[in-house]
């Protein structure tokens, strides 16, 4: 059974901080690329970062600069280090796991920047 258990959402002042991690179980997670997606109320789920099983990474230009993603496989987890976070960061954040016709999601966190 597979399982992508997120964590470390929650709300934070805007240009502040915040990370938040993805454990995933029931899956090879090193030889899978991994992804963080956030969607807002009323909007379609958009690709924040990807990291792939070489760990070569990919950003939403939205975000350049400002988020990191990593993954460590001996813990089966990735991580997304949100700096200088902005009020329309503001979204729950979805990590997936894909690899060829796989597609893993798991249940979200919510990520709110607010003063």
């Amino acid at each position: 059974q597979v399982q992508l258990v997120e964590s470390g959402g929650g709300l934070v002042q805007p240009g502040g901080s915040l990370r938040i991690s993805c454990a995933a179980s029931g899956i090879t997670f090193r030889i899978y690329v991994m992804g963080w997606y956030r969607q807002t109320p009323g909007k379609q789920r958009e690709l924040v970062a990807l990291i792939g099983s070489s760990s070569t990474t990919n950003y939403a230009d939205s975000v350049k600069g400002r988020f990191t993603i990593s993954r460590d496989n001996a813990k089966n987890t990735v991580y997304l280090q949100m700096n200088s976070l902005k009020p329309e960061d503001t979204a729950v954040y979805y990590c997936n796991a894909a690899m060829g016709s796989r597609d893993y999601w798991g249940q979200g966190t919510q990520v709110t920047v607010s003063s």
